[in-house]
Protein backbone atom coordinates (compact mmCIF):
# COMPACT_ATOMS: atom_id res chain seq x y z
CA UNK A 1 0.00 0.00 0.00
CA UNK A 2 1.23 3.47 -0.94
CA UNK A 3 -0.66 6.49 0.30
CA UNK A 4 1.58 9.04 -1.42
CA UNK A 5 0.08 10.96 -4.30
CA UNK A 6 1.63 10.14 -7.69
CA UNK A 7 4.57 12.43 -8.39
CA UNK A 8 3.06 13.59 -11.70
CA UNK A 9 -0.15 14.59 -9.89
CA UNK A 10 1.85 16.60 -7.36
CA UNK A 11 3.67 18.26 -10.24
CA UNK A 12 0.38 19.10 -11.93
CA UNK A 13 -0.94 20.73 -8.76
CA UNK A 14 2.15 22.94 -8.80
CA UNK A 15 1.53 23.71 -12.48
CA UNK A 16 -2.05 24.72 -11.67
CA UNK A 17 -0.92 26.91 -8.77
CA UNK A 18 1.56 28.62 -11.06
CA UNK A 19 -1.14 29.22 -13.66
CA UNK A 20 -3.45 30.68 -11.02
CA UNK A 21 -0.70 33.01 -9.79
CA UNK A 22 0.24 34.15 -13.30
CA UNK A 23 -3.14 34.35 -15.04
CA UNK A 24 -6.11 34.11 -12.70
CA UNK A 25 -5.04 36.05 -9.61
CA UNK A 26 -4.05 39.14 -11.67
CA UNK A 27 -7.41 38.95 -13.48
CA UNK A 28 -9.17 38.85 -10.12
CA UNK A 29 -7.17 41.84 -8.94
CA UNK A 30 -7.82 44.10 -11.93
CA UNK A 31 -10.78 46.46 -12.49
CA UNK A 32 -11.94 46.00 -8.90
CA UNK A 33 -12.88 42.40 -9.63
CA UNK A 34 -12.12 41.76 -5.97
CA UNK A 35 -15.62 43.07 -5.30
CA UNK A 36 -16.89 39.67 -6.41
CA UNK A 37 -14.89 37.92 -3.66
CA UNK A 38 -14.53 40.27 -0.71
CA UNK A 39 -17.27 41.48 1.66
CA UNK A 40 -19.18 42.95 -1.30
CA UNK A 41 -19.41 39.62 -3.12
CA UNK A 42 -23.12 38.87 -2.80
CA UNK A 43 -24.14 42.39 -3.83
CA UNK A 44 -21.59 42.61 -6.64
CA UNK A 45 -22.70 39.30 -8.12
CA UNK A 46 -26.46 39.73 -7.79
CA UNK A 47 -28.79 41.87 -9.87
CA UNK A 48 -31.44 42.26 -7.18
CA UNK A 49 -33.62 44.34 -9.49
CA UNK A 50 -33.66 41.66 -12.18
CA UNK A 51 -35.02 38.62 -10.42
CA UNK A 52 -31.84 38.10 -8.41
CA UNK A 53 -29.99 36.87 -11.51
CA UNK A 54 -26.19 36.92 -11.77
CA UNK A 55 -24.93 40.24 -13.07
CA UNK A 56 -23.60 40.01 -16.65
CA UNK A 57 -20.21 41.41 -15.61
CA UNK A 58 -19.86 38.63 -13.03
CA UNK A 59 -20.62 35.94 -15.57
CA UNK A 60 -18.31 37.61 -18.10
CA UNK A 61 -15.46 37.46 -15.60
CA UNK A 62 -16.06 33.76 -15.03
CA UNK A 63 -16.14 33.18 -18.79
CA UNK A 64 -12.82 34.98 -19.24
CA UNK A 65 -11.23 32.81 -16.54
CA UNK A 66 -12.51 29.69 -18.30
CA UNK A 67 -11.24 30.97 -21.66
CA UNK A 68 -7.75 31.44 -20.24
CA UNK A 69 -7.85 28.04 -18.57
CA UNK A 70 -8.93 26.40 -21.81
CA UNK A 71 -6.17 28.12 -23.76
CA UNK A 72 -3.65 26.85 -21.19
CA UNK A 73 -4.99 23.30 -21.49
CA UNK A 74 -6.53 23.01 -18.03
CA UNK A 75 -10.27 23.52 -18.46
CA UNK A 76 -10.93 20.21 -20.21
CA UNK A 77 -8.49 18.21 -18.09
CA UNK A 78 -11.11 15.66 -16.99
CA UNK A 79 -12.28 14.93 -20.54
CA UNK A 80 -10.85 12.36 -22.96
CA UNK A 81 -8.07 13.45 -25.31
CA UNK A 82 -10.50 13.28 -28.26
CA UNK A 83 -12.20 16.36 -26.81
CA UNK A 84 -9.01 18.22 -26.00
CA UNK A 85 -8.73 16.87 -22.46
CA UNK A 86 -6.05 14.96 -20.59
CA UNK A 87 -8.09 11.91 -19.56
CA UNK A 88 -8.13 13.09 -15.97
CA UNK A 89 -9.02 10.26 -13.61
CA UNK A 90 -11.43 10.33 -10.70
CA UNK A 91 -8.52 10.36 -8.26
CA UNK A 92 -6.82 13.26 -9.98
CA UNK A 93 -10.05 15.24 -10.26
CA UNK A 94 -10.85 14.66 -6.58
CA UNK A 95 -7.41 15.80 -5.45
CA UNK A 96 -7.55 18.86 -7.71
CA UNK A 97 -11.00 19.84 -6.44
CA UNK A 98 -9.89 19.48 -2.83
CA UNK A 99 -6.73 21.48 -3.55
CA UNK A 100 -8.67 24.32 -5.15
CA UNK A 101 -11.24 24.57 -2.36
CA UNK A 102 -8.50 24.47 0.27
CA UNK A 103 -7.03 27.65 -1.27
CA UNK A 104 -10.16 29.55 -0.23
CA UNK A 105 -12.43 31.81 -2.27
CA UNK A 106 -11.16 32.93 -5.63
CA UNK A 107 -11.69 33.17 -9.35
CA UNK A 108 -9.88 29.87 -9.81
CA UNK A 109 -12.74 27.93 -8.25
CA UNK A 110 -16.06 29.44 -7.17
CA UNK A 111 -18.50 26.60 -6.73
CA UNK A 112 -21.49 28.81 -6.07
CA UNK A 113 -22.19 28.20 -9.75
CA UNK A 114 -19.92 25.17 -10.33
CA UNK A 115 -17.21 27.37 -11.85
CA UNK A 116 -13.65 26.03 -11.91
CA UNK A 117 -10.60 26.41 -14.12
CA UNK A 118 -10.63 22.60 -14.23
CA UNK A 119 -14.18 21.96 -15.34
CA UNK A 120 -16.45 19.01 -14.73
CA UNK A 121 -18.43 18.90 -18.03
CA UNK A 122 -20.43 15.73 -17.23
CA UNK A 123 -22.87 16.19 -20.11
CA UNK A 124 -20.13 15.77 -22.70
CA UNK A 125 -19.65 12.13 -21.76
CA UNK A 126 -23.39 11.59 -21.41
CA UNK A 127 -23.90 12.72 -25.00
CA UNK A 128 -20.93 10.68 -26.19
CA UNK A 129 -21.94 7.46 -24.47
CA UNK A 130 -25.74 7.46 -24.65
CA UNK A 131 -26.85 9.59 -27.60
CA UNK A 132 -26.92 9.31 -31.38
CA UNK A 133 -24.03 10.33 -33.66
CA UNK A 134 -26.17 13.24 -34.85
CA UNK A 135 -26.55 14.53 -31.30
CA UNK A 136 -22.85 14.01 -30.61
CA UNK A 137 -21.89 16.00 -33.71
CA UNK A 138 -24.39 18.76 -32.92
CA UNK A 139 -23.93 19.17 -29.21
CA UNK A 140 -20.41 18.27 -28.08
CA UNK A 141 -18.43 20.84 -30.10
CA UNK A 142 -20.92 23.53 -29.09
CA UNK A 143 -20.75 22.54 -25.43
CA UNK A 144 -16.98 22.74 -25.45
CA UNK A 145 -16.84 26.24 -26.91
CA UNK A 146 -19.96 27.29 -24.94
CA UNK A 147 -22.15 28.00 -27.96
CA UNK A 148 -24.44 25.27 -26.62
CA UNK A 149 -25.46 25.60 -22.99
CA UNK A 150 -27.62 22.88 -21.46
CA UNK A 151 -29.78 23.06 -18.38
CA UNK A 152 -31.36 20.11 -16.56
CA UNK A 153 -35.13 19.73 -16.10
CA UNK A 154 -35.72 16.85 -13.69
CA UNK A 155 -37.05 18.13 -10.34
CA UNK A 156 -40.64 19.34 -10.16
CA UNK A 157 -42.60 21.49 -7.66
CA UNK A 158 -44.13 18.36 -6.10
CA UNK A 159 -41.36 15.87 -6.83
CA UNK A 160 -37.67 16.00 -5.93
CA UNK A 161 -36.08 12.80 -4.70
CA UNK A 162 -39.15 10.90 -5.95
CA UNK A 163 -38.31 11.74 -9.57
CA UNK A 164 -40.04 8.61 -10.90
CA UNK A 165 -43.35 10.15 -9.82
CA UNK A 166 -42.86 13.24 -12.01
CA UNK A 167 -46.03 14.67 -13.51
CA UNK A 168 -44.54 16.09 -16.72
CA UNK A 169 -45.89 14.14 -19.68
CA UNK A 170 -44.77 13.73 -23.28
CA UNK A 171 -47.26 12.17 -25.70
CA UNK A 172 -46.75 11.33 -29.38
CA UNK A 173 -48.13 13.98 -31.68
CA UNK A 174 -47.44 14.83 -35.30
CA UNK A 175 -47.42 18.40 -36.53
CA UNK A 176 -47.21 19.44 -40.17
CA UNK A 177 -46.79 15.80 -41.04
CA UNK A 178 -43.74 15.38 -38.80
CA UNK A 179 -43.86 12.88 -35.91
CA UNK A 180 -42.88 14.17 -32.52
CA UNK A 181 -44.05 14.75 -28.95
CA UNK A 182 -46.18 17.28 -27.11
CA UNK A 183 -44.79 18.05 -23.66
CA UNK A 184 -46.73 19.52 -20.73
CA UNK A 185 -45.48 20.02 -17.20
CA UNK A 186 -43.43 22.14 -14.84
CA UNK A 187 -39.88 21.94 -13.52
CA UNK A 188 -38.04 23.46 -10.56
CA UNK A 189 -34.41 24.47 -10.03
CA UNK A 190 -33.74 24.54 -13.78
CA UNK A 191 -30.30 26.02 -13.15
CA UNK A 192 -28.83 28.23 -15.84
CA UNK A 193 -32.04 28.63 -17.83
CA UNK A 194 -31.40 32.37 -18.25
CA UNK A 195 -28.44 31.66 -20.56
CA UNK A 196 -29.28 28.13 -21.74
CA UNK A 197 -29.76 27.27 -25.39
CA UNK A 198 -31.52 23.99 -24.53
CA UNK A 199 -33.14 22.22 -21.61
CA UNK A 200 -32.60 18.49 -21.15
CA UNK A 201 -36.17 17.83 -20.06
CA UNK A 202 -37.35 14.60 -18.45
CA UNK A 203 -40.95 13.53 -18.96
CA UNK A 204 -42.95 10.33 -18.60
CA UNK A 205 -43.70 8.71 -21.95
CA UNK A 206 -45.06 5.38 -20.71
CA UNK A 207 -45.53 3.24 -17.62
CA UNK A 208 -46.90 4.07 -14.21
CA UNK A 209 -45.85 6.57 -11.56
CA UNK A 210 -42.97 5.19 -9.55
CA UNK A 211 -41.49 3.13 -12.37
CA UNK A 212 -38.00 4.07 -13.54
CA UNK A 213 -38.70 2.83 -17.04
CA UNK A 214 -41.01 4.98 -19.07
CA UNK A 215 -39.26 8.30 -18.47
CA UNK A 216 -37.57 9.87 -21.50
CA UNK A 217 -35.15 12.75 -21.92
CA UNK A 218 -35.80 15.44 -24.54
CA UNK A 219 -33.62 18.18 -25.94
CA UNK A 220 -35.96 21.19 -25.79
CA UNK A 221 -34.85 24.59 -27.16
CA UNK A 222 -34.87 27.04 -24.28
CA UNK A 223 -36.92 29.56 -26.25
CA UNK A 224 -39.36 27.14 -27.85
CA UNK A 225 -43.00 28.19 -27.97
CA UNK A 226 -44.71 27.19 -24.74
CA UNK A 227 -41.57 27.37 -22.58
CA UNK A 228 -41.95 30.02 -19.87
CA UNK A 229 -39.79 31.02 -16.92
CA UNK A 230 -42.37 31.53 -14.19
CA UNK A 231 -40.09 32.85 -11.45
CA UNK A 232 -36.52 32.80 -10.17
CA UNK A 233 -36.32 31.15 -6.78
CA UNK A 234 -34.21 33.20 -4.36
CA UNK A 235 -31.94 31.00 -2.30
CA UNK A 236 -29.76 30.99 0.81
CA UNK A 237 -26.81 31.68 -1.50
CA UNK A 238 -27.31 34.46 -4.04
CA UNK A 239 -27.33 35.25 -6.94
CA UNK A 240 -29.95 32.84 -8.25
CA UNK A 241 -30.19 31.22 -11.65
CA UNK A 242 -32.64 28.56 -10.48
CA UNK A 243 -36.05 29.17 -12.02
CA UNK A 244 -39.39 27.40 -12.01
CA UNK A 245 -40.21 26.76 -15.66
CA UNK A 246 -43.50 25.72 -17.23
CA UNK A 247 -43.86 23.73 -20.45
CA UNK A 248 -47.30 24.09 -22.00
CA UNK A 249 -48.11 22.47 -25.33
CA UNK A 250 -44.41 22.38 -26.20
CA UNK A 251 -43.78 20.35 -29.35
CA UNK A 252 -40.48 18.72 -30.32
CA UNK A 253 -39.67 16.36 -33.19
CA UNK A 254 -38.88 12.71 -32.59
CA UNK A 255 -35.19 13.50 -33.09
CA UNK A 256 -35.28 15.49 -29.83
CA UNK A 257 -35.28 12.27 -27.78
CA UNK A 258 -31.90 11.92 -26.07
CA UNK A 259 -30.78 8.35 -25.54
CA UNK A 260 -33.40 5.64 -25.60
CA UNK A 261 -37.13 6.31 -25.50
CA UNK A 262 -38.43 5.33 -22.03
CA UNK A 263 -34.82 5.01 -20.80
CA UNK A 264 -34.06 8.63 -20.06
CA UNK A 265 -33.11 8.21 -16.41
CA UNK A 266 -29.91 6.52 -17.59
CA UNK A 267 -28.72 9.97 -18.64
CA UNK A 268 -29.32 11.35 -15.17
CA UNK A 269 -27.50 8.41 -13.55
CA UNK A 270 -24.56 8.39 -15.96
CA UNK A 271 -22.44 10.94 -14.11
CA UNK A 272 -23.85 10.82 -10.58
CA UNK A 273 -20.90 9.00 -9.00
CA UNK A 274 -18.28 11.25 -10.59
CA UNK A 275 -20.21 14.33 -9.50
CA UNK A 276 -20.64 13.09 -5.95
CA UNK A 277 -17.00 12.18 -5.37
CA UNK A 278 -15.80 15.50 -6.78
CA UNK A 279 -18.33 17.42 -4.78
CA UNK A 280 -17.19 15.54 -1.67
CA UNK A 281 -13.60 16.52 -2.40
CA UNK A 282 -14.59 20.19 -2.75
CA UNK A 283 -16.41 20.13 0.57
CA UNK A 284 -13.42 18.44 2.18
CA UNK A 285 -11.07 21.12 0.87
CA UNK A 286 -13.34 23.91 2.10
CA UNK A 287 -13.58 22.25 5.52
CA UNK A 288 -9.80 21.98 5.68
CA UNK A 289 -9.54 25.67 4.83
CA UNK A 290 -11.94 26.60 7.63
CA UNK A 291 -10.00 24.54 10.19
CA UNK A 292 -6.61 25.91 9.15
CA UNK A 293 -7.82 29.52 9.19
CA UNK A 294 -9.35 28.98 12.64
CA UNK A 295 -6.14 27.53 14.04
CA UNK A 296 -4.16 30.45 12.60
CA UNK A 297 -6.55 33.03 14.06
CA UNK A 298 -6.64 31.31 17.46
CA UNK A 299 -2.85 31.60 17.67
CA UNK A 300 -2.93 35.30 16.72
CA UNK A 301 -5.86 36.46 18.84
CA UNK A 302 -4.93 37.27 22.46
CA UNK A 303 -7.97 37.98 24.64
CA UNK A 304 -7.09 38.62 28.29
CA UNK A 305 -3.42 38.72 27.24
CA UNK A 306 -3.23 35.04 26.24
CA UNK A 307 -3.55 33.18 22.95
CA UNK A 308 -7.12 32.15 22.24
CA UNK A 309 -5.68 28.78 21.22
CA UNK A 310 -4.73 28.06 24.86
CA UNK A 311 -8.39 27.43 25.64
CA UNK A 312 -9.47 23.81 25.37
CA UNK A 313 -12.90 25.12 24.44
CA UNK A 314 -11.25 26.31 21.24
CA UNK A 315 -8.84 23.40 20.82
CA UNK A 316 -11.12 20.40 21.18
CA UNK A 317 -13.77 21.27 18.57
CA UNK A 318 -11.01 22.00 16.04
CA UNK A 319 -9.25 18.76 16.97
CA UNK A 320 -12.46 16.86 16.23
CA UNK A 321 -12.83 18.60 12.86
CA UNK A 322 -9.17 18.13 11.91
CA UNK A 323 -9.45 14.42 12.72
CA UNK A 324 -12.53 14.08 10.54
CA UNK A 325 -10.76 15.90 7.69
CA UNK A 326 -7.87 13.44 7.81
CA UNK A 327 -10.10 10.37 7.92
CA UNK A 328 -12.41 11.57 5.18
CA UNK A 329 -9.51 12.51 2.91
CA UNK A 330 -8.35 8.90 2.99
CA UNK A 331 -11.81 7.52 2.21
CA UNK A 332 -12.39 9.96 -0.65
CA UNK A 333 -9.05 9.25 -2.29
CA UNK A 334 -9.39 5.51 -1.81
CA UNK A 335 -12.89 5.53 -3.29
CA UNK A 336 -11.87 7.72 -6.23
CA UNK A 337 -8.92 5.43 -6.92
CA UNK A 338 -11.19 2.37 -6.79
CA UNK A 339 -13.59 4.03 -9.23
CA UNK A 340 -10.73 4.29 -11.69
CA UNK A 341 -10.16 0.53 -11.52
CA UNK A 342 -13.56 -0.48 -12.88
CA UNK A 343 -16.14 0.43 -15.56
CA UNK A 344 -19.09 2.65 -14.66
CA UNK A 345 -21.64 -0.19 -14.26
CA UNK A 346 -19.39 -1.83 -11.69
CA UNK A 347 -19.11 1.40 -9.71
CA UNK A 348 -22.88 1.36 -9.24
CA UNK A 349 -22.80 -2.24 -8.02
CA UNK A 350 -19.66 -2.23 -5.90
CA UNK A 351 -18.87 1.33 -4.82
CA UNK A 352 -22.07 3.34 -4.86
CA UNK A 353 -22.39 3.14 -1.08
CA UNK A 354 -18.81 4.35 -0.53
CA UNK A 355 -19.35 7.29 -2.89
CA UNK A 356 -22.47 8.23 -0.92
CA UNK A 357 -20.59 7.93 2.37
CA UNK A 358 -17.95 10.33 1.07
CA UNK A 359 -20.48 12.80 -0.25
CA UNK A 360 -22.90 13.20 2.61
CA UNK A 361 -20.17 13.13 5.26
CA UNK A 362 -18.01 15.71 3.46
CA UNK A 363 -20.91 18.08 2.90
CA UNK A 364 -21.95 17.81 6.53
CA UNK A 365 -18.35 18.25 7.70
CA UNK A 366 -17.91 21.42 5.65
CA UNK A 367 -20.98 23.00 7.22
CA UNK A 368 -19.75 22.10 10.69
CA UNK A 369 -16.27 23.46 9.96
CA UNK A 370 -17.60 26.74 8.55
CA UNK A 371 -19.88 27.15 11.56
CA UNK A 372 -17.01 26.49 13.96
CA UNK A 373 -14.79 28.95 12.06
CA UNK A 374 -17.42 31.65 12.55
CA UNK A 375 -17.48 30.88 16.25
CA UNK A 376 -13.72 30.94 16.64
CA UNK A 377 -13.46 34.23 14.75
CA UNK A 378 -16.28 35.75 16.80
CA UNK A 379 -18.00 38.82 15.38
CA UNK A 380 -15.53 39.01 12.51
CA UNK A 381 -16.36 35.43 11.59
CA UNK A 382 -20.03 36.28 11.41
CA UNK A 383 -19.30 39.23 9.13
CA UNK A 384 -18.90 39.10 5.38
CA UNK A 385 -15.30 40.24 5.77
CA UNK A 386 -14.42 36.60 6.31
CA UNK A 387 -15.45 33.89 3.81
CA UNK A 388 -16.98 31.45 6.26
CA UNK A 389 -20.58 32.59 5.88
CA UNK A 390 -20.24 32.26 2.11
CA UNK A 391 -18.73 28.78 2.41
CA UNK A 392 -21.50 27.72 4.77
CA UNK A 393 -24.28 29.07 2.58
CA UNK A 394 -22.86 27.45 -0.52
CA UNK A 395 -22.01 24.03 0.88
CA UNK A 396 -25.23 23.80 2.89
CA UNK A 397 -27.10 23.25 -0.37
CA UNK A 398 -24.99 20.19 -1.16
CA UNK A 399 -26.71 18.39 1.70
CA UNK A 400 -29.83 18.59 -0.48
CA UNK A 401 -28.72 18.67 -4.11
CA UNK A 402 -27.04 15.82 -5.99
CA UNK A 403 -29.14 13.49 -3.84
CA UNK A 404 -30.08 14.62 -0.33
CA UNK A 405 -28.05 13.14 2.49
CA UNK A 406 -31.08 11.09 3.51
CA UNK A 407 -31.28 9.56 0.03
CA UNK A 408 -27.57 8.81 0.13
CA UNK A 409 -27.83 7.28 3.58
CA UNK A 410 -30.63 5.11 2.22
CA UNK A 411 -28.24 4.00 -0.53
CA UNK A 412 -25.63 3.07 2.07
CA UNK A 413 -28.28 1.20 4.08
CA UNK A 414 -29.33 -0.71 0.96
CA UNK A 415 -25.79 -2.03 0.58
CA UNK A 416 -25.24 -2.51 4.30
CA UNK A 417 -28.40 -4.55 4.93
CA UNK A 418 -28.42 -6.42 1.64
CA UNK A 419 -31.39 -4.71 0.01
CA UNK A 420 -29.10 -3.78 -2.91
CA UNK A 421 -27.07 -6.93 -3.53
CA UNK A 422 -25.23 -8.87 -0.87
CA UNK A 423 -25.07 -7.31 2.58
CA UNK A 424 -21.78 -6.05 3.97
CA UNK A 425 -22.01 -8.18 7.10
Amino acid sequence: MDFDLPSDLVAYLAELDDFIDREIAPLQAQDDNERFFDHRREWARTDFDNGGLPRPEWESLLAEARRRADKAGHLRFGLPAEFGGRNGSNLWMAVIREHFAARGLGLHNDLQNEHSIVANNPFVLVIRDLCTPAHRDELIPGMLDERVRLTFGLTEPQHGSDATHMETRAVPESRNGQPGFRIDGEKMWTTGMHTATHCVLFARTSGRDGEARGISAFLVPAHAEGVKIEEYLWTFNMPTDHPRVSFNNVWVPGSAVLGKLDGGLALAQHFVHENRIRQAASSLGAADYCVRESVKYARERKPFGEELARSQGIQFPLVELATQVEMLRLLIRKTAWQMDQMPKPEVEKRLSDKVSMCNYQANRLCCEAADRAMQVHGGLGYSRHKPFEHIYRHHRRYRITEGSEEIQMRKVAGHLFGYMGAGKY
